[in-house]
């Protein structure tokens, strides 16, 4: 592998077998060759059409060899990847547009059926062959791939320090804010990812996030860094279905938010299967409860499970917790991972005493730049090469953290401040409940109520609020029962997966 590579495009590929398999996609796999020769082609042409380096380049599109041939062209070209989801709302869309002034959309052909006019101002390359912008031009990505070959000398010199994409989140003000990565941002991240996880060429992940995800983006990152492969299939929705293909396909790893565990758990045959090829799996982007760990590790025995906590501000991963010590320290997000300094600040800077409240503070080459356009908020988390996650955590007298919730997630009942997630995991605790979420309501005596929103188990839910009700007040303070218990069909999430608990205050 190039230690030297100076371009995540580079970093990734370069020194691997052209003919060893990369993706694994439901009805072809493609090489590291096939990568590498697609995203020439996407590079050079986004030199040759014009622009500056660091113009900016939407891309949208399900987890394809499109996506990620895109992806590398990309950042080979010295242009910022602004990935986003095909469920982006159409008053968040025309934000970006407008805020990034993209010059390049890379679009799905359904995507752009339904939002080319918004794009009449970007060079459109589409993964169709057809027209599909209502008569506006769109180059298809064959297309793009059958023109003559360009010299690599076109190619710019792309350096550590340049931006390399826009990942976009949710922000404060209710707008989405693009986290600025640059190309060492995730070459740092992807080197500790690989160290801590073992990788090498030899994994081979289940890949069920979204590559437009953080989260999703890092499982790309290490198994191409160390020449594993991707097995890629977007039918969780039908969670047998992709778990006889981990077996089919001998996975040696899997990785998913708390809600593909919970269901893997309590809505499929887990238990029953055989993984002789598991080594590990991953578990972030959210608290999953300690029973729900307990009953992973009695489902995988024979399974490393590695719990593991980050931020798209930290480009993935900030800690992790070794599965070796996982029934010791369990809740705990672990510790920094390789080249990451994590401690929890009290509200005068210092560092907590055992069992006191803070704030998480990470340091390291993995953290972010800032946010794009937004200085207020990027002076209030990035602050002297810092990230200030605005996460609350504590910590025990081995120096392990303990994540207690969202600065933003609790709620003011009694008099007392009390956290989402730990109502959360006692809601859990009834055994007919597959997810719950919480959130707070006004009322004129405790200043805020509970309310819960649940999903069970079984769709016979007959009698399931009155239950649970007496569940709670078996086990909680009064003013800590929930004073409302909605039943779902499930919660409302975003494309990675994780509960949108801002839809949940409008129903």
């Amino acid at each position: 592998m190039n230690q030297g590579s100076s371009n995540v495009r580079d970093f990734l590929l370069d020194g691997k077998e052209p003919a060893r398999v990369a993706l694994r996609l439901l009805h072809k796999d493609y090489s590291y060759g096939d990568l590498q020769a697609a995203s020439d082609d996407v590079a050079k042409y986004i030199v040759q059409a014009g622009g500056q380096e660091g113009d900016r380049v939407i891309l949208v599109s399900e987890n394809t060899f499109f996506w990620v041939a895109t992806y590398l062209g990309v950042l080979k070209a010295g242009r910022v990847c602004v990935p986003l989801p095909s469920a982006l709302s159409p008053g968040d869309l025309d934000y970006i547009l407008e805020i990034t002034e993209a010059r390049f959309a890379f679009l799905q052909r359904g995507f752009a059926v339904r939002n080319g006019s918004r794009f009449r101002q970007t060079i459109l390359v589409t993964d169709s062959e057809a027209d599909p912008a209502g008569g506006q031009h769109a180059l298809s990505f064959a297309e793009l791939r059958s023109r003559d070959a360009l010299p690599d000398s076109v190619l710019p010199l792309v350096n550590p320090d340049d931006l390399a994409a826009l990942m976009f989140t949710s922000g404060s003000t209710g707008r989405p804010r693009g986290v600025m990565v640059s190309h060492a941002n995730i070459m740092a991240n992807t080197e500790s990812i690989v160290q801590y996880l073992g990788l090498t060429e030899n994994d081979r992940i289940m890949t069920v996030l979204p590559f437009h995800y953080c989260f999703g983006t890092s499982l790309l990152h290490t198994h191409l860094r160390v020449g594993g492969s991707l097995v890629v299939d977007p039918r969780f929705r039908y969670p047998e279905t992709v778990l006889q293909r981990m077996q089919a396909t001998e996975c040696t790893g899997f990785a998913g938010v708390p809600s593909h565990f919970q269901i893997l758990l309590r809505k499929s045959g887990l238990r029953k299967k055989r993984f002789p090829h598991l080594r590990y799996v991953q578990q972030a982007g959210g608290h999953l409860a300690p029973f729900f760990i307990r009953e992973l590790r009695e489902a995988l025995p024979n399974t490393q499970v590695f719990v593991m906590y980050g931020q798209t501000e930290a480009t993935a991963r900030l800690s992790y917790l070794a599965p070796e010590i996982l029934e010791k320290k369990l809740s705990s997000i672990g510790k920094g991972i390789p080249g990451v300094k994590l401690c929890v600040q009290n509200e005068s800077g210092g560092e907590v005493s055992i069992g006191e409240v803070g704030e998480i503070v990470a340091e390291g080459e993995n953290v972010a730049r800032g946010y794009w356009r937004a200085p207020e908020e990027s002076a209030t988390s990035f602050r002297n090469g810092k990230l200030y996650t605005g996460d609350l955590a504590t910590v025990d007298q081995d120096g392990f953290i303990y994540l207690v919730d969202r600065a933003k997630d609790f709620l003011k009942c009694g008099g007392k401040r009390v956290s989402c997630r730990q109502l959360e995991d006692q809601l859990l605790e009834f055994d007919a409940l597959l997810e719950a979420a919480v959130i707070g309501v006004p009322d004129d005596v405790l200043g805020e109520a509970v309310k819960a929103f649940v999903v069970p188990q079984q769709a016979d839910s007959k009698g399931l609020a009155g239950r649970l009700h007496l569940f709670c007040k078996e086990r909680m303070p009064l003013e800590l029962i929930p004073r409302e218990i909605v039943v779902l069909d499930a919660l409302p999430k975003n494309s990675s997966g994780k509960v949108l608990k801002q839809n949940l205050r409008t129903l």
